[in-house]
C-alpha cells in the first residue's frame, strides 16, 4: 500500500535551517506530482510547495519561496523540502502529500513538527 513517512523535523532558531525527508513507497514516485503542507497550530492547511511528475515543474506560496526548495531523489524514491531563513511563522506540522493525477491529494504522510523559536 502506499505509505509516506516524513523525517527531519525540529526545533531551529529563527534564520535556520532544515531539510525534510519524506520516503515513498507502494506507486510509482516517478509519475505522480508531489506536494509539502502545513498546518500551523490553530491555524489550517497550508499549502507550501509542488513538484511535477518525474520532478519536472516546481511551484511554492509566495509566503515561502526564495526561502524553500523542493526536489526529489527518484532512485531513492524520496521528496525534500530545503528550509532557509526560518522564521517563528514557519511552525507547523509538515506533510508530505501525494498528487493524484486529478487535481486532488489522496495520500498524506503523518507528518513532522517543525518549530522555530528563540
Amino acid at each position: 500500500q502506499v505509505q509516506l513517512v516524513e523525517s527531519g523535523g525540529g526545533t531551529v532558531r529563527p534564520g535556520g535551517s532544515l531539510r525534510l525527508s519524506c520516503v515513498a513507497s507502494g506507486f510509482s514516485f516517478r509519475d505522480y506530482g508531489m506536494n509539502w503542507i502545513r498546518q500551523a497550530p490553530g491555524k489550517g492547511l497550508e499549502w507550501v510547495s509542488h513538484i511535477g511528475r518525474n520532478g519536472g515543474g516546481t511551484f511554492y506560496a509566495s509566503s515561502v519561496r526564495d526561502r524553500f526548495t523542493i526536489s526529489m531523489d527518484k532512485a531513492k524514491k524520496t521528496l525534500y523540502l530545503q528550509m532557509n531563513r526560518l522564521t517563528p511563522w514557519d511552525t507547523a506540522v509538515y506533510y508530505c502529500v501525494k498528487a493524484s493525477g486529478y487535481g486532488l491529494y489522496d495520500y498524506w504522510g503523518q507528518g513532522t513538527q517543525v518549530t522555530v523559536s528563540s
